[in-house]
């Protein structure tokens, strides 16, 4: 592991944590694709499964599973996103189901409670993993045989990143084609973040496990730094959306977008 490239991670979203929240206010895009991620794990969390969540943030998504009565370890690199977490536990008494830890995703050998039924990562945490083989491997360490788990990742695909060749801006458009991945910029800290495609992530895992469902997310919507899209555009919007929710389960569709949502089974 990269100690330094590590340290500069949790030093960029542990600044990002105070405004963290405040971005997804009044946000349809976002709030559409957190529902989504929702709904598709729910389709696949069985009845009084312990969840791990990896990447946690500030808690969002580990507070609407708790609330659903699940049990919850949170995990997150970034020393401020967990003391969000902590917060919200308290402020929603949520103490007894809803249990936090700063965690490195390569270590999660180290989470208290293991092993889990059910592991979750949301919003493209592991694209800032450094080996993503080595992530799979820790993640299978804490997953029970039968156990289940739901990554959201940003693929290398991205129609509306692609568009942007119509303007000629073609660094942008292509960046996540980029094999090393690309320069992230986060509060005034950088970092590599790479673009793993669904047969990326099968790999990592291999045979031992079955992938039960793939979905993209947001692939003719636009991605979530076009806030003001939904408001601007209305209509618009509807039409892509509806677009969306028809065709993402498909091939290719399902391999693209914005992010994309894959859930695979270990075997028994």
């Amino acid at each position: 592991m990269d100690e330094v490239y590590l340290a500069a991670v949790a030093e960029a979203f542990s600044r990002k944590a105070g405004v963290y929240d405040a971005f997804g206010e009044n946000h349809p895009l976002l709030q559409r694709m957190r529902e989504k991620v929702r709904r598709h794990v729910l389709r696949h969390l069985q009845p009084e499964a312990r969840i791990l969540e990896m990447n946690a943030g500030s808690g969002s998504d580990a507070v609407f599973f708790a609330a659903q009565g699940y049990t919850v370890h949170a995990t997150d690199l970034a020393p401020g996103m967990v003391s969000k977490i902590e917060e919200k536990a308290l402020h929603y008494g949520l103490i007894d189901r809803l249990s936090c830890q700063r965690l490195d995703f390569h270590r999660l050998d180290l989470a208290r409670g293991a092993p889990f039924d059910y592991i979750f990562s949301n919003m493209g945490g592991v694209n800032c993993a450094i080996d993503l083989p080595s992530v799979a491997r820790a993640t299978e360490r804490v997953l029970t045989p039968g156990g289940r788990l739901t990554w959201v990742v940003m693929p290398p695909i991205c129609l509306w990143e692609l568009a942007q060749v119509l303007r000629l801006n073609f660094r942008f458009a292509l960046r996540r084609l980029k094999p090393n991945g690309v320069q992230a910029h986060v509060e005034g800290v950088y970092f590599t973040t790479r673009y793993y495609s669904p047969n990326a992530v099968r790999a990592a895992f291999g045979a031992q496990f079955q992938v039960l469902e793939l979905e993209g997310l947001s692939v003719f919507t636009p991605p979530a730094d076009h806030k003001d899209f939904a408001h601007r555009r209305p209509r618009l919007y509807a039409a892509l959306a509806a677009l969306d929710d028809r065709l993402a389960r498909r091939a290719p569709f399902n391999r693209w977008g914005d992010f994309y949502i894959i859930t695979l089974q270990r075997g028994k």
